[in-house]
């Protein structure tokens, strides 16, 4: 019994203290329940100016419970301070059940000031940066505009650049932002180094990449401004000089810019692992598709055995046999390229496999990034549209085509998968450059002296593509006006409409002794028959006219006074005592002006590595015009030229050079003085303009030069970087043989009205010839050339000229 008492004690004091313990725990249960009970209802928001309170509230979203817990709490105070409004955000949770959000705004920025920044205008760096005037100030937003400020200085080239934001508080929340900027120097690169190559040298290899050195002219361009992203560009063109010349294995192991303080500039840096050099070994076409067969297709190859090894001439086979294929009827054909090497002949065998390719039709080509240009303009330089089967060697020549445009900085197509399997999109994307020219030209050259020109040009005028371009040219023996335009593509096709009117008078100098005035216009319309081969045609209507001064025409013969059988005059008769013209030139100023209406065509191959600087390749030009549709002449004229560039070692190019021509007049008039070539330097260096060929001779006159009605030319160069001079300055020197020809004068050589003869010299062929040196500057004024070129062989009436000088500028 009184253990029972006991227990029923000991069970009563247990139970009091727990009751004890709940009551005293009751009140944070109670607190707990509140606080996992509150809602959006419950937030007060505290401190907030211009942002609503409602707006604050509405980023306190509950959680699955329909409460605020934590996390709700938590991705409120997270997505407050995305918005950038806020300088700070306290969220406080007191025990009565509300939530306390405290904010501090974001101030207002009033202004946005740039110091110190000469090089940059304000204008430039206000695009660039993202914070913006009546936009609220993010300290984070500032930073980031700090260095996108400094990085559009690096792309400039000043790498010491400093920018350093400031804050100047103004009333209710206002704040102005200046940016004080240091520009420093501009970071140029003092050297560029190529490590590893023995197959060409440093010099040939800088003629390779568009980044050049610092210098004294560097002045006038920025290649010399240190940019990673052209030294990425550069180490493509390197390889792809290395694959064009034979060398399968070239690598570009590192590419490499380092800043030397003391030099104060970068000093670049190539590391080059060559290889050997490959020549093709065989070249075979293989077709796996039915009814196609290779020896159709064949032709287009553009390498055979023997030739050094070309990964372009590669990649244009490709594209060439593709499309033979397609224009064939196979449009899904598709050539794979396979090349079997034999190391110890270090020769490659070609091996173009035609295959039946995956059915892919083209479902849409998007344009991109063009704002000025018109999306036709990009359009028409495809072969391809929506709906054509997909064909890639075709999409790689339009993409071609468009970077030869020079409309654009970029040109990328990529494609995408469409919406069906059988489906692709094409995608273009551009990055527009500016195409208006201004620019204001002179120089000086011995046969035209002191000379000016002044144009303005559109490469792509309104954004459609076409091309203006007026000039007035101002000189010393020369001066004219001149307009041309040109449609690109004719009723949408693939067709060059040109015109041009030109107004030109050529004075006299110590070479002629005549002016002559032309005026006219000509109307052209070209178009390629291939990628290398392209014809033009045109129609030339101008008239033609010659004036002289007194003294050269002031003689009228008498009956009595008779010419010696044209060598000379008779005793007593003092007609040319002061000197005349040539009879020849005479009879067409008394024509007053000739009006010349003729057709022609240009037929042009060009295989040229590089139109401006070509090291290898062949360029040909056919002329012939027809005068005679109207007009007072009729004639058929002939040319031809015609240049082989080769490079016989590296860094030494050859160039061959053989011309000739032919003009012939029909009709009962002959062929007049002016329709005859007038040659000199341009056939053989070491005579003046004019000065070979038949001259008439008759005393007492200006021994004016006929021209003759045949020529031809030949002459050899070869040319090489002079070594001990920095890339940049693009001087070359150059060692040459001319040897040519003008004869067979048809021109008149009797006046009735006079009763004159003139005593013209020889008209057969002599041959002359000559050789010389000359120094080439690619300067930034424009090419220059000095020659200095000796005569070999010259009739003793020929006019010698051994020092020709000849340049110009643009700027």
């Amino acid at each position: 019994m009184k253990r029972g008492n006991r227990l029923a004690r000991g069970l009563g004091i247990v139970g009091l203290v727990l009751g004890f313990g709940i009551l005293q725990l009751l009140p944070a249960i109670q607190m707990a329940g509140v606080v996992h009970a509150q809602t959006a209802s419950n937030v007060v928001v505290e401190g907030n100016r211009r942002v609503e309170a409602t707006t604050i509230r509405s980023y306190f979203k509950p959680g699955p419970s329909g409460r605020l817990d934590d996390i709700a709490i938590d991705q409120a105070y997270k997505a407050l301070f995305g918005t950038g409004l806020f300088q700070d955000i306290r969220i406080d949770r007191p025990r009565d059940g509300r939530i306390v959000v405290t904010v501090v705004e974001n101030p207002v920025i009033n202004r946005i000031a740039f110091e110190g920044n000469a090089r940059v205008k304000d204008e430039q760096l206000k695009g660039e940066i993202q914070s913006k005037e009546r936009g609220t100030l993010s300290r984070a937003t500032v930073q980031s505009d700090v260095q996108r400020m400094a990085e559009l200085y690096r792309r400039s080239g000043r790498y010491d650049v400093t920018v350093d934001p400031k804050i100047i508080e103004l009333p209710n929340g206002r704040v102005d932002l200046v940016f004080e900027v240091k520009e420093g120097d501009k970071t140029n690169i003092r050297t560029i180094e190529f490590i590893g190559n023995k197959a060409y040298s440093d010099n040939r290899l800088l003629e390779v990449i568009k980044t050049t050195k610092s210098g004294w002219l560097s002045f006038l361009s920025n290649t010399n401004i240190y940019d990673p992203d052209r030294l990425e560009a550069d180490r493509d063109l390197l390889r792809r000089f290395y694959l064009r010349h034979g060398f399968i294995d070239v690598r570009i192991v590192s590419v490499t810019g380092q800043y030397d303080v003391a030099r104060k500039g970068f000093v670049v840096q190539f590391v080059i692992e060559e290889g050997e050099q490959y020549r093709v070994g065989g070249v075979d076409v293989v077709s796996n598709v039915r009814r196609l067969d290779p020896a159709m297709v064949q032709y287009r190859v553009r390498l055979s055995s023997g030739d050094i090894y070309n990964a372009d001439a590669l990649e244009r086979s490709v594209e060439d046999l593709t499309i033979e294929a397609a224009r064939l009827g196979f449009a899904f054909a598709v050539v794979r390229p396979r090349a079997d090497r034999n190391y110890q002949a270090r020769t490659v065998s070609l091996i173009f496999t035609l295959d039946e390719g995956q059915r892919v039709y083209i479902e849409q080509i998007n344009i991109r990034g063009n704002t000025r240009t018109r999306d036709y303009v990009i359009r028409r330089e495809f072969d391809l549209s929506e709906g054509d089967p997909y064909n890639r060697a075709l999409v790689n020549r339009a993409e071609r085509r468009l970077k030869n445009l020079n409309y654009f900085k970029d040109v990328k197509i990529t494609a995408e998968p469409g919406s069906a399997p059988d489906r692709v999109i094409i995608n273009a994307t551009v990055e527009e450059m500016s195409t208006g020219e201004f620019s204001v030209a002179g120089g000086y050259s011995t046969s035209d002296g002191l000379m000016g020109e002044v144009s303005v040009g559109e490469r792509n005028l309104l954004g459609l593509g076409l091309y203006a371009k007026p000039s007035v040219q101002y000189g010393q023996h020369a001066s004219g006006v001149q307009l041309s335009f040109v449609e690109p593509y004719l009723l949408g096709y693939r067709l060059a409409l040109g015109v041009d009117l030109f107004s030109k008078v050529q004075r006299a100098t110590n070479f002629i002794s005549y002016d002559t005035r032309t005026e006219g216009g000509s109307l052209r319309l070209g178009f390629s028959l291939r990628e290398d081969l392209s014809l033009q045609l045109r129609y030339s209507a101008y008239s033609q006219k010659v004036t002289l001064p007194t003294a050269l025409d002031n003689c009228v013969l008498s009956p009595s006074a008779l010419i010696n059988g044209g060598t000379g005059v008779v005793p007593g008769d003092i007609c040319y005592l002061d000197g005349e013209a040539s009879l020849a030139v005479r009879k067409e100023l008394s024509q007053g002006a000739v009006l010349t209406s003729l057709v022609g065509y240009d037929l042009s191959y060009n295989t040229l590595d590089n139109n401006r600087n070509p090291t290898s390749g062949f360029l040909a030009v056919l002329k012939q015009d027809l005068a005679g549709l109207g007009g007072d002449v009729k004639f058929l004229r002939t040319t031809v030229d015609s240049r082989a560039f080769y490079e016989v070692i590296p860094d030494l190019v050859g160039i061959l050079h053989l011309q000739a021509g032919h003009v012939t007049g029909f009709g009962s008039d002959g062929l007049r003085m002016l329709d005859h070539f007038q040659m000199g330097p341009s056939l053989v260096r070491g005579f003046q303009p004019s000065g070979i060929g038949p001259r008439d001779l008759t005393v007492g006159t200006t021994n004016d030069a006929l021209g003759g009605s045949l020529y031809w030319g030949s002459s050899i160069e070869f040319q090489m970087p002079v070594y001990f001079m920095p890339k940049e300055s693009g001087v070359k020197v150059a060692v040459f043989a001319d040897a040519g020809s003008v004869w067979d004068y048809r021109g008149p050589t009797s006046w009735s009205v006079t009763g004159e003869r003139l005593a013209a010299s020889s008209n057969g062929m002599f041959v002359n010839s000559s050789a010389g040196a000359g120094l080439l500057w690619a300067s930034p004024f424009g090419p220059i050339r000095i020659d200095l070129a000796f005569p070999i062989t010259a009739q003793k009436f020929d006019r010698k000229q051994v020092f020709r000088f000849s340049g110009g500028t643009s700027f």
